[in-house]
């Protein structure tokens, strides 16, 4: 008659299991953070021929956001208008790197939508994207102005993570 008593552990231990299941497929949409890592000392060709750049540390001395991006990618097209509203708000913060894409379509791509970076640096065969840990575009990282990555999200930014950008642009370091 008390053998369900026994039945009870077990099934409070299915229903704690297949709610932290449930939690690791669903993670939460276009967001990863990690605190102070280093910014990859990876040096890019500048798209307009004019030289190279690196984020390590960043241009100019002060925090700086890097967009990797792609005229392919469908999410960078629906991002696009927040950059440039960042862009504005931030203007000489803003930086981008076409990444494994070819420079013609990567600047029909800004023809059409507007260019809101400072400089862009390419990234054609992938390896600066692997150095910043890009998982896919596109993805946005803020860069503290003595080089650590202290924001990184992943998907495309909405109105909610750039304020969420513009704060660790503007967070006293």
């Amino acid at each position: 008659m008390k053998r369900w008593l026994y039945a009870l552990p077990v099934a409070a231990l299915v229903v704690v299991a297949g709610f932290g299941g449930w939690q690791m497929m669903r993670p939460s949409k276009g967001e990863f953070e990690r605190i102070s890592r280093d910014a990859p000392q990876h040096i890019f060709p500048l798209m307009d021929g004019s030289g190279e750049i690196s984020f390590a540390p960043p241009p100019g001395g002060q925090p700086v956001v890097v967009n990797l991006f792609a005229s392919w990618c469908a999410p960078c097209e629906a991002e696009h208008k927040y950059l440039v509203e960042l862009g504005g708000k931030h203007p000489g913060q803003v930086y981008g790197i076409l990444y494994k894409d070819k420079l013609e379509d990567g600047a029909a791509f800004l023809e059409r939508m507007g260019n809101p970076y400072t400089q862009i640096g390419l990234d054609p065969n992938g390896r600066g994207g692997l150095d910043f840990g890009l998982t896919g575009v596109p993805e946005t990282f803020v860069i503290s102005a003595d080089g650590q990555i202290i924001l990184h999200i992943g998907g495309p930014l909405d109105e909610e993570l750039v304020q969420k950008v513009s704060g660790a642009l503007e967070a006293p370091r």
